[in-house]
């Protein structure tokens, strides 16, 4: 009892000096930041003040700005729909690559490897970059902002869609196979009914994401109620563009609670 009372004891030591060695090592760096870029930690904290002041007297919807509400809910509608179509269309491709890259249906290392580095050049490319590079080709339109949300979807879902058939297929794929089913019944009788559930959920929490992003997107392409918002707040209608914001939170908590309610459904 002694010498296990002491290994717990050691193993406690340990660990406090590990996190200890780990919080001076965050503080050293975290200075060493400020001091590198000259950061005034004092001014920072009160401009937060200074902001919201300014947010209160100037940031806020009048009777004027509702006037183009009409125009606003119509862009806020095509970002909607632009947000769920590049979505659900990049799923479509991302279970073709998940199924090729699974170490569970793979059918050659090959195409496990093809897939799995799609999904990570695609995934590891920032969605400005994206849509910076796609503007090159299509300039500003809603296929540049389209196409964009569909490549960084498709990194997203192809990894998250990989790592759910590793993780739930495995028991059921082998149970299959050493009944002598084929491949495609493997799929079809297997790894769709065991996955369905967390890739519909992956799903959801994508066209989630893709509506908060297509906003930014639709800064850099002209379209959606990105282009709206930056119309409005380069033109100094600050109030036209608060609405914007206001009725993009709106939109967002609506679609998460529904995707919420959703999951709950199928999970």
């Amino acid at each position: 009892m002694i010498w296990v009372k002491e290994m717990q004891v050691d193993i406690f030591v340990k660990r406090r000096n590990e996190s200890l060695i780990f919080f001076a090592v965050l503080f050293i760096i975290t200075l060493g930041s400020i001091i590198i870029t000259e950061y005034d930690v004092a001014k920072g904290f009160t401009s937060i003040f200074k902001a919201l002041s300014w947010g209160v007297a100037n940031f806020y919807p009048d009777t004027k700005s509702l006037t183009k509400l009409p125009d606003i809910l119509v862009k806020l509608r095509e970002t909607v729909l632009m947000s769920i179509a590049a979505t659900t269309v990049a799923a479509i491709f991302a279970i073709l690559l998940a199924l090729a890259g699974s170490r569970t249906t793979r059918r050659s290392g090959v195409f496990s490897i093809i897939s799995r580095g799609i999904a990570s050049l695609f995934r590891n490319i920032p969605l400005v970059a994206w849509a910076m590079v796609l503007m090159l080709a299509f300039s500003q339109s809603s296929l540049t902002g389209y196409l964009a949300l569909f490549c960084g979807s498709v990194g997203f879902l192809t990894r998250a869609f990989i790592e759910t058939i590793d993780e739930v297929s495995n028991n059921s794929v082998e149970a299959l196979s050493a009944t002598g089913a084929n491949y495609l019944h493997i799929i079809c009788q297997a790894v769709v009914p065991s996955s369905k559930p967390l890739m519909i959920s992956w799903l959801l929490y994508m066209v989630e994401t893709n509506i908060r992003d297509a906003t930014l997107v639709g800064m850099l392409t002209g379209t959606g109620i990105g282009f709206s918002f930056d119309l409005y707040y380069k033109s100094l209608n600050y109030h036209a563009a608060s609405l914007v914001v206001i009725l993009i939170v709106i939109t967002v908590i609506t679609i998460e609670l529904v995707s919420n309610n959703i999951r709950r459904v199928i999970l």
